[in-house]
């Protein structure tokens, strides 16, 4: 099915929502503001097919990837990449307790076919099944008690009566139970039902390190081809992307829950069905991202489905942090600033920019204490541009309670700073 971003500014490509799974049967004016939202603001869902709000370029809706990544290069039995041919001499470093970390011998050529040895044993197959469906996804393992990290939406169909069953790369398979989901980041942990031993939990990277055109690989399990591998480069970071609600799950489950928006890594790596979950790594082997959803082209402009080079990942950061927390209690806790915002264009000097007008500020709030008030227009995070209420969405995200953070506000006609430190938000808010 096709899902048409709203786009009041530009027309930019559609995005269809769809999975590898098997069913049994001129700037704008001022748009209205948003219900209060909890952590920055965000659009409010909608139940429909249609998802997402774009405000220039800064906010692209994406693709659930339940999967994500066409055979470009396979791996043989043994973890070679088949056909590459190694562009410089590497070695490898082995840690005690995760995957090797890979010296390149030219970091401008960097030898992919080592780090997809390094990286194989790390990136599981994930396959669900349902009394109305099946789907099939990635992960990777997490740690050696057998936690496997991947996306909410590749496992949320195993609710109720539904079975996952999890394959390592050297085609062992056992079966695996939730042990938690984060459906506002898109992402969850499952455990091994009586695991090996000798799991090789992934090397963890910095993605704040990580720079727009580093090489990077995704490896994951695209359209049931285990241990696939793609290249491309970093893309483009901080990119604000929504991915619409889980009730818009593959296997056709009506949920309740917030609207999925990640201030994401983008990547030219191709992304296809099967990936979701699955691992984006730098030229070192180490886990950067994880892989979520991709860009799709919309019925006016071809209906192109599948990998357009715009592939989304989540960061390592703000996926080590939901992983630890959902494995030390099943649930996970979010930032939150207070305030309702709205998409706008406001005056910056002699220029115009957009970006997200406080609509509310709730008392009591962390923005209502750091003396934000309604009318106050954010255009930056910690010096990161925001463009509009869902990037600013993104960025409060991205971050945990307590951090300190930096919001840049036009008021008056004036920029001036503001230091917010954020709280964790209140179950009730929505």
């Amino acid at each position: 099915m096709t899902l048409a971003p709203e786009d009041r500014t530009q027309q930019i490509p559609q995005a269809d929502y769809y999975s590898q799974s098997a069913p049994a049967s001129p700037p704008a004016p001022p748009s209205p503001p948003t219900p209060p939202l909890g952590e920055g603001s965000r659009p409010a869902p909608r139940r429909d097919r249609r998802f997402g709000q774009t405000v220039g370029v800064a906010l692209l809706a994406a693709v659930l990837a339940s999967g994500g990544t066409y055979a470009v290069t396979q791996l043989d039995g043994q973890g070679t990449a088949t056909g590459s041919t190694p562009s410089a001499t590497a070695t490898t470093n082995t840690n005690q307790n995760s995957s090797p970390t890979v010296v390149q011998g030219n970091a401008t050529a960097p030898d992919w076919g080592a780090v997809a040895a390094a990286v194989a044993p790390s990136v599981v197959s994930i396959d669900v099944t349902t009394q109305q469906s099946s789907g099939a996804g990635s992960g990777v393992v997490f740690d050696n008690n057998g936690h496997i990290l991947t996306n909410n939406h590749v496992v949320e169909g195993a609710s109720g009566n539904g079975s996952i069953t999890v394959t390592l790369s050297d085609g062992r398979t056992y079966a695996a139970t939730v042990v938690g989901t984060d459906p506002s980041t898109d992402l969850a942990v499952i455990k091994l039902t009586n695991g090996p031993s000798d799991l090789t939990p992934i090397t963890l990277g910095d993605s704040e390190a990580i720079k727009v055109g580093d090489p990077t690989m995704a490896v994951g399990n695209p359209l049931g081809l285990s241990g696939t591998v793609t290249t491309g480069i970093i893309s483009a970071l901080n990119r604000p992307v929504s991915t619409g609600t889980a009730s818009d799950s593959p296997f056709g489950q009506q949920q309740q829950s917030d609207a999925v928006v990640t201030n994401a890594i983008q990547t030219s790596a191709a992304i296809n069905p099967g990936n979701s979950g699955g691992a984006l790594v730098n030229a070192k082997g180490e886990l950067i991202g994880i892989n979520s959803s991709i860009a799709s082209l919309g019925q006016s402009q071809g209906s192109q489905s599948g990998n357009i080079g715009i592939g989304f990942a989540i960061p390592v950061k703000e996926a080590k942090s939901i992983a630890d927390q959902l494995i030390k209690s099943g649930k996970a806790e979010h930032a939150f600033l207070g305030v309702s915002t709205r998409d706008t264009v406001v005056t910056d000097g002699s220029a115009k920019r957009a970006g997200a007008q406080v609509a509310a500020v709730n008392s009591g709030t962390p923005a209502a204490n750091a003396g934000i008030k309604t009318g106050d227009v954010i255009i930056a995070v910690d010096g990161q541009r925001v463009d509009s209420a869902t990037a600013l969405v993104a960025q409060i995200r991205e971050m945990t309670a307590g951090d300190k953070t930096k919001l840049t506000i036009i008021r008056g006609g004036s920029r001036q700073d503001v230091e917010v430190t954020l709280a964790v938000k209140p179950a009730s808010s929505s």
